[in-house]
Parts: structure tokens; C-alpha cells; sequence
């Protein structure tokens, strides 16, 4: 008898889940510019992940006949500084800069949360030590702490990625132990307490599932956030190293040209343009169907 009440109670839980996921992508569809932002998102993504496969040309071949072309039928973005065609190096660059990114909320995001987790769930000590350490990393301009690890780690795109990760770290401390101290004090956290759970599987069985909603959100904008910086550490030569390409290494690499073949700039600017745009409208969907005072 008892084993047909948890079964029946194990699928009224799935019908559950399932309603409330629905529910979510309801309200998420409700708001068109982020459906719209996330159209352009996988498109983008879906170039990245086929770019050796669709880009028209490769992308490190170099022609010096053609050398600044502007688009045309041959290359519909033109060629670089060096005959490349920009559009299958966008292609491929866009594979480069979204992994990069990615990286960087991995990074940023598992250590972050464990911090924040920890803080909000252990309190006292603890939440002390962790918290002001976050402080320090905090009092330093984001931006230039990232240079400064660069410069000593050596320039590449993955170190620019580790570096940017580094940064962002506290910015998820701080907003999931904001959102663990609110969960700790509720019913269920209680309740597992009294059946005899204890230590940190209460905080990342129960607790983390329950704060899912503001890591959801941070972790789009930070996307958005990270394309912006690693492509930013490129432009200043402290990311990606030619010939790879990247948006801003490519970005970088036509600001000589501007006023002769503007093209070699303006296309991968747009191409960062583009994706950052669709990571904040889809983040601002996720930020609206999560939290009840918008809705």
C-alpha cells in the first residue's frame, strides 16, 4: 500500500514539474523580443557549432590579389587585410568566442555559486571569511584585474577566458547567497533537516534547485558580459593570437582600414553587436518570466 501512495506521489511530482516548466515557457513566449533574441541565439550557435563544415572558404588561406576587397559575389563580407574571407573567419570566430564565454560562466558560475552557497548556508564564520574575500577581488576594477592576469599568465584566448572568469566570480557569491539565506528558513529545508539529512546535501539537493531561477538569469547576461570582455582582451591583443580567428582580434585587426575598407571592422563588430543583443533580450525574457513583481 505504502509503495502505491509513493508512486502515486512520485507522478502527481513529475505532473508537477512538467506543468510548472510549461507554465514557465508560456509566460517566457509572451514577451516577443526574447523569443525573438532567442531565434538569433540559435542561429548563432548553430553557425558555431557547423562553421567547418558551411564556412565557404577556409579561413586562414591568404590571397594578396584580393587583399581589402569589399563584399561581392566571390565573398559576401569582403576580405581582410590579408585576402581572407572574413565571412568564413566570422564563422569560425564565432565558434571561438562563444566557447570562450562559455568558459568564463563555467568558471565564474561553479565556483561562484559554491561560494555563495556555502556563505548562505553556513552563515557565521564562514559566510565572513568567504564574503570579504570576495570584497578584495571586488575593490579592483574588473576589467584591469583581468589584464593583469593576463599579462602574467601570457596572452591567449584561453587565459583572457580564465582571466574574465576570475572577475565575474563574485558577482554570482553574491547573488546566490542573497537567494540562499531567503531558501534556508523555508519549510522544506526544515523538513529535511528533521528527516535527518544533513551537512551540504541540504544545501545542493535542496537548496540549489530552489535558487535556480536568478542563477538562470545572471548566467544570460554574463554570457553577454563575457563576450564583450574576452573579445575586448582580444582587441588589445591579450586573447586570441593571429591567425585564429576571433571578433575581436578581427575587430582589432581592421582599425587601421577603417576610413579605406571599413568592412573588415564593421561586420565582426556587428556579429558581437548581434549576440550580445540576443543574450540580453533573451535575458531579460528569463529575468520577467522569473520574477513574480513583473509579472
Amino acid at each position: 500500500m505504502s509503495a502505491a501512495v509513493a508512486t502515486a506521489q512520485s507522478a502527481q511530482g513529475a505532473v508537477q514539474e512538467r506543468s510548472a516548466w510549461k507554465e514557465t515557457w508560456t509566460m517566457f513566449a509572451r514577451n516577443r523580443a526574447a523569443l525573438i533574441g532567442l531565434v538569433i541565439l540559435a542561429v548563432i550557435i548553430l553557425i558555431a557549432v557547423l562553421a567547418p563544415w558551411i564556412a565557404p572558404h577556409d579561413p586562414t588561406t591568404q590571397n594578396l590579389s584580393l587583399r581589402r576587397e569589399g563584399p561581392n559575389a566571390g565573398a559576401w563580407l569582403g576580405r581582410d587585410e590579408f585576402g581572407r574571407d572574413i565571412l568564413s573567419r566570422i564563422m569560425l570566430g564565432a565558434r571561438a568566442t562563444l566557447l570562450a564565454a562559455i568558459g568564463v560562466i563555467v568558471l565564474s558560475g561553479v565556483v561562484g555559486t559554491a561560494i555563495g552557497i556555502v556563505a548562505g548556508y553556513r552563515g557565521g564564520i564562514a559566510d565572513s571569511l568567504l564574503m570579504r574575500s570576495v570584497d578584495l577581488v571586488l575593490s579592483f576594477p574588473y576589467f584591469l584585474l583581468a589584464i593583469l592576469i593576463v599579462a602574467v599568465a601570457g596572452p591567449s584566448l584561453r587565459n583572457a577566458a580564465i582571466a574574465v572568469g576570475i572577475t565575474y566570480i563574485p558577482q554570482y557569491a553574491r547573488v546566490v547567497r542573497g537567494a540562499t539565506m531567503e531558501v534556508v528558513g523555508k519549510e522544506y529545508v526544515e523538513a529535511a533537516h528533521a528527516s535527518g539529512v544533513r551537512g551540504f546535501r541540504i544545501a545542493f539537493k535542496h537548496v540549489l534547485p530552489n535558487i535556480s531561477a536568478p542563477i538562470i538569469v545572471i548566467t544570460t547576461v554574463g554570457l553577454a558580459l563575457a563576450i564583450v570582455s574576452v573579445s575586448s582582451l582580444s582587441f588589445l591583443g591579450l586573447g586570441a593570437q593571429p591567425p585564429s580567428p576571433e571578433w575581436g582580434a578581427m575587430l582589432a585587426s581592421g582599425r587601421q582600414y577603417v576610413a579605406s575598407a571599413p568592412h573588415i571592422s564593421i561586420f565582426p563588430g556587428m556579429a558581437i553587436l548581434l549576440t550580445v543583443l540576443a543574450l540580453n533580450l533573451v535575458g531579460d525574457g528569463f529575468r520577467d518570466t522569473f520574477d513574480p513583481t513583473l509579472r
